[in-house]
């Protein structure tokens, strides 16, 4: 946008939003909220914050802030002493500035969450993903989280933790009996996770060679051997240990389910399920039949992603709750149901409270495919 504002402090009467750094949805939720802009008698202003210079995030933002990262560099528009200052503190200080009604703050939500009451003096309405700093707490913590699934006996996948090899060791002589695998107990994307090669007989064991794990990452597939040999001799893991989970392998259709939640309330959402590389973008009830006491059980509030996979059975378990949009929450535009506009729609006063069923009958089920593309950023200089 060509009236983008990099900082104006003075005080306006416009209801402002403001989407804070996230892990990889941010800009196609600005996207979102122009286009609801557009299709709005009642205007209102997009903030963007991010501690790094994203001219490809800001791009769809009204006005940019540079969030404090505790030193200064030539990026940094804000003053010293605006750096210094806890993160929340800055993006509380410049929202009241701003008129900000809403605020998604991506992934930094806990340090904001300890700091509610302030916000909604404010009238700002805060959005972390719950509403409680332990909730965040065991929602991030996977194996706290997978104990207070069992509590509220919703169906999650079972889980061991081990936080050294003769942990691990003993783990694996009770429970190698079954396909297993393994993944830290705080972690996004994926990172730490491997499948085993347990409850499996020779040949299907010697399908997984010594080489494969490397050559194949993405598979994420390693050899228990080769796992314990590697955790045993890290240097990092002797240097700080890193807590781990053991699981069984779930076998089914894995599932990211987009959710737009007040409260532990579900007010929409979209599952989606991937084959290859294809997206396949609906409305899944039995899905959503484990969902919606989960999002309930945690009290979970504002636009957040759940990951669940099958059993063997064809019973959904839940993995985890991320309590901040998936990088796939563009996807959902797609269906004939954008959830970014949606919620901040709601929270903006702009609709009515959406009803599920309501919003459940207007996907359009579809197939999506991520293309990549590229952004010009800057120039360089002659040399």
């Amino acid at each position: 946008m060509n009236n983008r504002i990099k900082d104006n402090d003075h005080q306006i009467d416009k209801a402002a939003v403001w989407v804070a750094e996230g892990q990889s949805s941010q800009r196609d939720m600005l996207a979102s909220l122009q286009t609801l802009k557009m299709t709005t008698d009642i205007p209102f202003t997009v903030i963007a914050s991010h501690r790094q210079d994203r001219p490809e995030i800001f791009e769809f933002a009204d006005k940019v802030y540079y969030e404090p990262t505790g030193k200064i560099d030539h990026r940094d528009f804000q003053a010293a002493s605006e750096i210094a200052i806890p993160r929340w503190q800055f993006v509380l200080d410049h929202a009241k500035k701003n008129n900000v009604k809403v605020l998604l703050t991506g992934r930094n939500g806990t340090d904001y969450e300890a700091q509610r009451d302030q916000f909604s003096a404010a009238g700002i309405r805060l959005l972390t993903g719950a509403t409680s700093v332990s909730a965040l707490e065991s929602i991030n913590d996977k194996f706290a989280f997978m104990q207070q699934c069992h509590a509220h006996a919703i169906p999650v996948a079972e889980c061991w933790r081990f936080d050294n090899i003769d942990e691990l060791n003993a783990l694996l002589a009770e429970h190698d009996h079954q396909p297993l695998c393994v993944k830290p107990v705080i972690g996004i994307f994926a990172q730490g996770f491997w499948r085993l090669d347990t409850g499996m007989d020779d040949s299907e064991r010697s399908h997984w060679d010594s080489f494969e794990h490397l050559y194949f990452t993405e598979d994420k597939k390693i050899s228990t051997e080769q796992f314990i040999n590697a955790y045993t001799s890290s240097k990092m893991i002797q240097e700080q240990p890193i807590p781990m989970l053991l699981m069984p392998y779930l076998s089914g259709q894995e599932y990211s389910i987009d959710v737009v939640c007040e409260y532990g309330e579900v007010l929409a959402a979209i599952t989606r399920y991937k084959t290859g590389k294809i997206q396949h973008i609906g409305y899944d009830k039995t899905v959503m039949d484990v969902v919606k006491p989960l999002i309930k059980a945690f009290g979970c509030d504002g636009i957040i992603s759940v990951q669940t996979k099958a059993d063997d059975n064809g019973q959904h378990r839940v993995l985890e709750i991320n309590s901040r949009p998936a990088g796939g929450i563009g996807y959902t535009t797609h269906s004939g149901v954008d959830l970014t506009q949606v919620g901040f729609a709601y929270w903006l006063g702009l609709i009515d409270k959406p009803n599920l069923n309501d919003i459940a009958e207007q996907i359009i089920p579809c197939q999506v495919r991520s293309i990549m593309t590229s952004v010009k950023i800057g120039e360089e200089s002659a040399h």
